[in-house]
């Protein structure tokens, strides 16, 4: 429970990834967690099945990514910390994201005027967040500028997401 308190620490922008030490075992949870909540999520958007392959997509762009940057770097040894790191902020904004999608779905039920702008101004701050703690994150494991670590977690962000969803849309 304290790593987890801990790399959940990284959503508010202190600790550094490097310095925290998962076991093999911890950060798979972190990926069987993104993997459930993901189809769960994409399944109640979507057809299932091609919720879960987006998910799916996802992780394995995800895995790729993040391996690709530690091997370019010749940082291996740091994988598990980044790629726990990335996938403990991303469950916490994915489980924020979740419960928005309550928020809107009872917004509709009760009627509510604003509820599709309310819903997407809480997703454009949820998505901002995510791409600040994605780059606080390559920043602090890679002293990176912040300029390049912003490129770099905006670029994982695109590779993670919208090439699964392009994928998906073929």
């Amino acid at each position: 429970m304290n790593l987890l308190i801990k790399y959940l620490s990284l959503c508010w922008f202190k600790n550094n990834p490097v310095d925290l030490n998962p076991s093999k075992s911890f950060m798979w949870k972190t990926v069987a967690f993104y993997l459930i909540s993901g189809i769960i999520v994409e399944g109640l958007i979507s057809d299932p099945a091609d919720g879960t392959l987006e998910v799916m997509l996802r992780t394995i762009m995800a895995f790729t990514s993040v391996a690709t940057l530690v091997f370019v770097l010749k940082k291996r040894q740091n994988f598990y910390q980044l790629f726990t790191a990335i996938f403990v902020c991303e469950n916490f904004i994915m489980t924020l994201a979740t419960v928005t999608e309550g928020l809107y779905f009872t917004m509709v039920m009760q009627h509510h005027e604003y509820a599709s702008e309310i819903s997407i101004g809480i997703g454009v701050v949820l998505v901002g967040w995510y791409l600040a703690i994605v780059s606080y994150i390559l920043r602090q494991a890679f002293a990176f500028k912040m300029s390049l670590s912003v490129i770099l977690a905006f670029g994982y962000f695109i590779l993670t997401y919208g090439i699964p969803m392009l994928f998906m849309d073929i």
